[in-house]
This record gives C-alpha cells, structure tokens and sequence, in this order.
C-alpha cells in the first residue's frame, strides 16, 4: 500500500466522523427552532435549565458507554451501575452517618469496581460484552434492592449532598448564570475524557482496541488489561452520574435504572461513534445526549403522551445504528 493509498484510508474514517457530527448538531440546531416555534415555553430559562440538568445524568452515562464502545464492546449496565452506585452512597452517608466526602468516594469506587469486573468477564473469560454486562445489569439492579431493603435511601441528614448536581458555582459568581453544578461537571468531564481520548496512552490502545486488537495483541500490548483499565473507567464514570441522580432527587431509588441504558447508547451512536469500534469522540456523543434532552423535553412541552415518547426513542436508535451501518459501509467501499 503506497503513502498515498494510506493516507486516503485514515483520513476517510475522519471525515465521515466529522461530517456525522456536523449533521448530529445541525438536527440538534434544527429540533431547537422547531420546538421553539411549536411552543412558546420552550426557550424559556427555566426550561432551557431543565433540558441540561436532565442532560446532565445522560450525558454522563453515554460517556462512559463511549470508552466501551469505542474499544468495540457494549455494556448494557451504566443504568443499573448507575443506581447501585447511588445505592452506596446512601449506605454510607445514611445508613452509615460518614462525611461526604467519604460517601461520593465510595460511589465512584463501587462503580470502578463493578466495571472492573465487567471488563475481567469480558477481557479474562472472553464472554461476549453484550452477554457479560447483561448479567451485570441483572446482579446490579438484584443488589439495589437488597441492600436498600426495596426502599428508597433519603439524604436529609446530609444537606450538602443535594448541591452536588442543584447547587450553582457558577451562578454564586456570577447570578445571571445559575447553571447547575450537574451540568458544570458534565462538561469538565467530558473535556477531561476527551483528553484522555486524544493524549493519553489509554485513550490510544482505546481506539486501537476498537479497530483491530489483534494486531495490537501480536505487537507484544496486553490488550486484556487494557480492555479491563477501560472498563473500570467508565464504570468510574457511572459512580458519578449515580451521584447526580441520586443528589438531584435526594435520594437513592433502587427500583431506577432500567432504560438510561437504551439513551446513553443512542446518544453515542447519534453522536458518531460507531457500533463496530475504532471510532468516535466526546463532542459527538454531548451533541448526541443534548439531541435527546431536546427532544424528550420538547415531546413533554407538547404533552405528548409518555409511550410515544418511547417510541419515539426506540425509532432513534434503530436509525442511528442504521446510519451507523450505512457510514461503514461507504467507508469499506
């Protein structure tokens, strides 16, 4: 293969990333004006405020479900990790009476653990992704309700903990701009991952991983505890968003978690990242998350019924993987 010939097939990829994410923001730009014409609530503050704390919770969850899939896998159990995870923290802010500070590193820390085991099913035993976080999805929602008792874990004797997603650091500098610390740490997330993504070591075997790991397991890498450092990090990852959940409500619902799976997911896939591996980025899979927010917030203001607007995000991720199948099939052509 000449230089030439080389240098087409990577920038190829690229481009057909780039322009999926220009047309994942211009359909964001467009649902913005059409929901805005069809209601004149929609661009309220208020409301604006209320796409991006909801946004905030999904965002977060398709990050992490970024990382996995990008290394080509899938992990079905950032919804359930994600309340398992605010399950712990009521264990030990609650149940426990520990500092704060304690009980949001316990979170993280479980959710770590959990994705660490996750990637050893998958990396270790080599049980396929789909089958391995399925049965995590399952032993994590089985152990919500055990350890909470089936009921829900309140935080009124710790209230500081509601602040971590409704609280506004920015609004206490500057009033005119009370946005909520949730989506603040979704965003400085998202730029820490997305440099993760592009400067790190990790970020690289993670692309690697996704487009053929097993050139890069005959390069002499060990591919499965790279696969298993991911895994863990985007389990990490999901500790937090069950802390925002969890302080947005004041309270840790065992029975919730079911579901957020499906729009991390279509989130990622709208945001250009492919089902197959080796591609995709934060930027996108933000876009991706805030075309969900828009969208589901501007059915509600519509007073669409709930079903239909989860038919409606069921169609969502059937033509995103759709699409997703077209790109690569224009790509290998």
């Amino acid at each position: 293969m000449t230089d030439a010939t080389q240098s087409a097939a990577i920038a190829k990829p690229k481009a057909a990333g780039a322009q999926q994410k220009f047309l994942a923001f211009a359909s964001l730009i467009v649902l913005l004006i059409f929901f805005s014409l069809a209601s004149p609530n929609f661009l309220q503050t208020s409301n604006i405020l209320a796409i991006l704390q909801a946004t905030s919770v999904n965002g977060v969850l398709a990050i992490a479900a970024t990382l996995v899939i990008i290394t080509g896998g899938i992990d079905l159990s950032v919804g359930t990790l994600m309340t398992f995870t605010a399950v712990i923290a009521g264990v030990v802010l609650t149940y426990m009476g520990l500092p704060l500070p304690l009980g949001i590193l316990a979170a993280i820390g479980a959710g770590a653990g959990c994705g660490f085991i996750s990637g050893s099913l998958v990396a270790r035993m080599k049980i396929p992704p789909f089958i391995a976080t399925l049965g995590m999805m399952l032993i994590l929602k089985g152990l919500s309700l055990v350890i909470s008792g089936t009921k829900p874990i309140y935080f009124n004797d710790t209230p500081s903990f509601p602040l971590i997603s409704t609280g506004s650091l920015i609004g206490s500098v500057f009033p005119a701009m009370p946005v909520p610390n949730g989506v603040l740490i979704l965003f400085v997330l998202a730029l820490f991952i997305g440099w993760i993504l592009s400067k790190t070591v990790l970020g690289r075997y993670c692309y690697a991983l996704g487009s053929n790991e097993e050139a890069v397991r005959l390069s002499g890498v060990n591919t499965d505890a790279w696969k298993i450092a991911i895994y863990a990090l985007a389990g990490g990852i999901c500790g937090i968003a069950g802390l925002l959940i969890a302080s947005r409500l004041n309270s840790a619902q065992p029975a919730l978690g079911l579901g957020y799976e499906l729009d991390a997911i279509a989130a990622v896939v709208i945001g250009g990242t492919s089902l197959a591996g080796g591609r995709g980025s934060v930027l996108g899979t933000i876009i991706g998350a805030l075309i969900m927010g828009v969208l589901l917030n501007g059915l509600r203001i519509m007073s669409v019924a709930q079903e239909w607007q989860t038919v409606v995000t069921g169609l969502i991720i059937i033509a995103a993987v759709y699409a997703d199948m077209l790109r690569r099939r224009k790509a290998a052509s």
